[in-house]
């Protein structure tokens, strides 16, 4: 068994658990929970209560006034603000770790489709890194979401996205950060990234000018301006910065 003092590897292995299963399902029935206890010779309480912990950290969840567990350790501060600083790096390096302790490639352990990569080379690592990231970051945001669409609340999975506010291309450091993303079905995410719909720093889904016209269809109707000047759904973690959705307001969005 681990000894009681949790090392930086197993609490960054924590986070990873913590960014990538819903707030609701930090309990000790949950498989993924259960999972990562047996990876690290642990019980499945102590894996909870360590998720807990770090939910403490948590600024969105201190805002809805939800405390986590108190008594966390320093190094659960100092792996906090190591992801928050530096997200591709820490993202990367948890999913590493990950797959080291499973025995198995970080590709198949992050679910990453590498069938049109080089078989070797620094290339193919630098496309594994940055697909690996991608999928952790989508991971990271659904589960914020709880897996739901933050405009319609659909729940199917499958037609969700993980939707960059500032552009991938646009901001190196924050193409990782969870506080760079939204939880969109497939329509809205391809309106959002096509500028037709913004989301306002105070929360508000604000429709382009730009497609508005006077013989507007029902589906236009249906899809597009019944939602406008309405509140999407904010996360139960990670809630997006306002520096990001101003950014998208003023450089992304048609108004």
């Amino acid at each position: 068994m681990a000894s009681n003092k949790w090392t930086r590897e197993e609490l960054i292995l924590a986070f990873n658990l913590y960014c990538k299963i819903p707030f609701g399902t930090i309990h000790i029935h949950n498989p993924q929970i259960i999972a990562l206890a047996k990876i690290l010779g642990r019980t499945p309480s102590a894996v909870s209560w360590k998720l807990a912990n770090l939910a403490s950290l948590d600024p969105t969840l201190k805002k809805r006034n939800i405390a986590g567990a108190s008594h966390g350790s320093k190094m659960d501060e100092v792996v906090w603000d190591e992801f928050n600083g530096d997200w591709d790096r820490l993202a990367f390096e948890s999913e590493k770790l990950l797959a080291q302790k499973i025995g198995k490639p970080v590709e198949d352990v992050s679910d990453v489709d590498l069938l049109d990569l080089p078989i070797i080379g620094k290339e193919r690592e630098a496309i594994v890194k940055i697909r690996v990231n991608q999928s952790f970051f989508r991971k990271a945001v659904l589960a914020a979401y709880n897996f739901q669409c933050c405009i319609t609340g659909l729940g199917i999975p499958e037609l969700l996205n993980a939707s960059h506010i500032i552009p991938w291309s646009k901001d190196e450091a924050n193409r990782v950060n969870p506080r760079n993303g939204l939880c969109l079905n497939a329509i809205h995410d391809r309106a959002f990234d096509r500028g037709l719909l913004t989301i306002t720093p105070d929360f508000k889904i604000k429709i382009s000018k730009s497609v508005k016209r006077n013989d507007m269809d029902s589906a236009l109707q249906d899809f597009l301006f019944r939602y406008d000047g309405a509140e999407i759904k904010t996360p139960t973690r990670f809630q997006p910065d306002s520096k990001f959705l101003k950014y998208h307001n003023k450089s992304v969005f048609r108004a």
